[in-house]
């Protein structure tokens, strides 16, 4: 290794030890041409630098610095590195840095100034910090689901175009001419599958892509969700499952959150949009503090929507979900509007981070949601291996996904999603890092069969 420790490692038990740093320039401050100060840089920390004479460093250089551990005299009580600093007796540097778009420190730095330099945004210390705490809940999330006897597997990513939901991003095929891949908007017909297929137990951090516009709580084009799906289990043992998750999450990587309920509420639909207007209740007790999380379960959805599209009936969740038993004699084009679902939503602090359901597991009643929703042959074609699968002995089952970014941004306490986000697109689901979306060379195109007018 270039370095022996890092720069928020040390501290006064190690007065007097060699040691080799390797970081950034964060501050520089020279006295006369006696002495230079620095405070150097990495993602651990900051620990204070000491160079005889004046220094030729500048902000943001990468260096390394070989020195002896000494006790500061005046300590600062702001850096956990702050009883200790470094007396450099050899400088070397591996990269010099022009001066910087913008300020580190600063923080109206307008957002496309930020999206264009990511990986220099990415410097700053409450990044650094987001992304770190992204890890370690993400880190907890396995090993919960690991406990809980949960199999990850990964489904595809190149699938099948098909007539629900957002739009898809369409991949043409070079093999296939004139035929299309779709990135799945989620793994749903997939998981689904895969109850069928005896595996009762799945779970994937799943990358889902839809081409929806942006919004402060969600990303344009990608962004990435815990896919949880259960076999032979009823509603209530997938929302306690997931209840034991977020509260193993905040115990132990949020410690400094605390949960409005211990046990999350279970609202029902009905109940909470009359109560309060919305289905995403924001029950903090008080709505201005970022440390507390509120969560609740809304219940008891109807199975569609409330006005027609088309002349047709529109999901509420999704096409897959069952009705509850008791409502299946509604399911009518007379009757639909009255009939109620096992959905069931997470929200926090008064945003959905979650939804899902019991699934359908009866080709019949699959059948009858297609029809009420106006699927004719060719739409139903679509769907046509799921028909199929379900001749093979369905078990029940049912599942939920959650939006990581929006849930952990929520925890954290951020407004925006792109603050938890490595690389996000901007407002125009643009990455400007690398000037995404691009054109192709004409080879390219010719190759995958397409024609453009676009000069």
């Amino acid at each position: 290794m270039l370095r022996t420790h890092t720069c928020g490692e040390l501290r006064k038990a190690h007065a007097n030890e060699k040691v080799v740093l390797c970081g950034w320039v964060d501050t520089i401050r020279a006295v006369g041409n006696k002495l230079t100060f620095l405070d150097l840089r990495d993602r651990y920390g900051k620990t204070q630098i000491i160079i005889k004479g004046k220094s030729d460093l500048k902000l943001e250089y990468c260096v390394q610095i070989k020195g002896k551990v000494v006790a500061r005299k005046n300590i600062n009580p702001k850096m956990p590195t702050g009883d200790i600093e470094i007396q450099a007796e050899k400088v070397n540097i591996f990269t010099k840095s022009p001066s910087l778009p913008f300020n580190l420190g600063d923080k109206n730095i307008d957002e496309e100034t930020r999206m264009k330099w990511r990986y220099l945004d990415l410097r700053k210390e409450n990044m650094q910090k987001n992304l770190y705490q992204r890890h370690k809940i993400i880190k907890t999330l396995h090993e919960f689901m690991d406990k809980e006897k949960f199999i990850e597997i990964s489904t595809p990513i190149l699938t099948k175009s098909s007539p629900e939901g957002a739009r898809d991003f369409i991949v043409p095929s070079r093999i296939h001419p004139g035929k299309f891949y779709a990135l799945p908007q989620s793994p749903q017909q997939y998981k689904q599958l895969l109850m069928i297929s005896g595996f009762d137990k799945y779970y994937q951090i799943a990358p889902c892509f839809r081409d929806e516009d942006a919004r402060a709580d969600r990303s344009p084009g990608e962004f990435y969700q815990l896919d949880v799906e259960m076999s032979f289990a009823e509603q209530n043992d997938i929302l306690n499952t997931i209840e034991k998750l977020f509260i193993e999450i905040v115990e132990k990587v949020l410690s400094n959150k605390k949960l409005t309920f211990e046990k999350f509420p279970r609202l029902k639909y009905d109940e909470v949009i009359k109560k309060y207007g919305t289905d995403k209740p924001d029950l903090r007790k008080n709505k201005n503090d970022r440390n507390e999380l509120a969560f609740c379960w809304i219940l008891d959805f109807p199975l569609f929507e409330e006005k027609l599209e088309n002349g047709h009936y529109a999901p509420k969740h999704h096409m897959f979900t069952m009705p509850i038993e008791e409502h299946w004699k509604f399911l009518t084009k007379k009757d639909a509007g009255k009939a109620k679902s096992y959905q069931h939503d997470l929200v926090l602090n008064g945003y959905e981070i979650g939804g899902g359901s019991i699934r359908i597991h009866k080709a019949e009643i699959q059948e009858k949601i297609f029809d009420l929703i106006g699927f004719d042959k060719e739409d139903k074609k679509y769907f046509e291996h799921m028909l199929t699968a379900f001749k093979y002995g369905v078990p029940p089952h049912g599942g939920i996904a959650l939006g990581i970014e929006r849930a952990i941004m929520i925890m954290l306490g951020e407004k925006n999603i792109r603050e938890v986000v490595a690389f996000p697109k901007n407002k125009a689901a643009q990455d400007l890092v690398i000037d995404a979306p691009s054109k192709v060379k004409p080879l390219q195109l010719k190759e995958t069969h397409i024609k453009t007018d676009k000069k």
